[in-house]
């Protein structure tokens, strides 16, 4: 399936979403309506919603608690995005100015715990205790994800092993609630909730690996950021970590002081060690392996269209240029 073709599937469903993110985004305060319709309508693919409405279609659902799941689930994402952009100085997301360079970083910091505690609020209205631990888990895991990024930054000797830690809780978690949370609210057995779990987890892990690649092979307009913003960050990422393990003396070299240091002062050298190396090949094909277990995941889910989606968006994570 074509990625139009995947959204006009549950076309319906996005509607209500939207208009519940809207609804629930309101506020009395004129700031926090400013940066929240900034974020939240700059253009972002939804993914997360997406998969949870995938996935409870997929599983049968025929209740309405999955439009307010995935509108508090985008919350939890736009709050991490305003905090990371923050912690990372980001100036450019989307293809537009970050709210922290737009606004201050103080009103984006607390636009982003509004955001939170919004979806705490509509977590509580769905009445499920299993639910909302679930949720409660997630957030604590990616603030956990956060801080083991921030203390890698600048960190030339992170393993691989501890980066594909920091993905998983980071990035990969809210896909796993996502999927999760709809054989939760299907009422379905465990072996059905783990298999959905995986599925998200693999599937997130793919989409934060090609991230990590673009970071370093697409253009700014393609990819809505500037081409060596985790660089210029410091952050040892897996084209980064692999380019050392097999470089020769003098590329290690180079690319242990680019993390060191920051900044974009030796990108070109960088990407001619990246390039060398083969590190993009690399990491794509980590990204391959992750997006297939995705796939297999859903071997002992009924055949629909609204499966044949979620298998649809794993190929998508893996082949996408942006």
């Amino acid at each position: 399936m074509e990625l139009e073709e995947i959204y006009s599937l549950i076309n319906a469903d996005m509607e209500a979403v939207n208009q519940c993110i809207t609804s629930r985004l309101s506020s009395d305060v004129i700031l926090i309506n400013q940066i929240g319709h900034h974020i939240v309508n700059s253009g972002g693919k939804r993914l997360r919603p997406v998969l949870h409405l995938l996935a409870t279609r997929a599983l049968g659902y025929k209740g309405s608690h999955h439009i307010e799941l995935a509108a508090l689930i985008e919350f939890i994402h736009t709050a991490t995005l305003l905090h990371d952009d923050v912690v990372d100085a980001s100036e450019l997301r989307r293809g537009q100015d970050t709210a922290n360079s737009l606004w201050g970083n103080e009103a984006s910091v607390l636009v982003g715990d509004f955001l939170y505690s919004r979806a705490f609020q509509m977590m509580v209205q769905v009445r499920n205790m299993r639910v909302m631990e679930i949720l409660a888990d997630a957030t604590n895991t990616i603030a956990e994800g956060e801080v083991q990024q921030l203390l890698n930054v600048h960190d030339p000797d992170t393993t691989e092993e501890n980066y594909f830690q920091v993905i998983h809780n980071k990035t990969a978690k809210l896909f796993e609630s996502a999927t999760q949370l709809a054989a939760v609210v299907c009422e379905k057995e465990k072996s059905i909730e783990q298999a959905m779990a995986n599925y998200g987890i693999h599937l997130g892990t793919a989409f934060q690996l090609v991230d990590d690649c673009l970071d370093y092979s697409s253009s700014a307009d393609e990819i809505g950021k500037n081409i060596g913003d985790d660089l210029a960050e410091g952050k040892p990422t897996l084209p980064l970590i692999y380019s050392m393990r097999v470089g020769t003396p003098e590329q290690v070299n180079a690319i242990r002081q680019a993390i060191e240091t920051g900044g974009r002062k030796n990108i070109d050298e960088v990407m001619v060690t990246i390039n060398a190396t083969g590190a993009i090949e690399y990491t794509a094909k980590a990204a391959r392996e992750e997006a297939d277990k995705a796939i297999q995941c859903l071997a002992n889910i009924p055949d629909s269209d609204y499966k044949t989606a979620m298998q649809s968006l794993a190929e998508f994570s893996v082949n996408r240029t942006y």
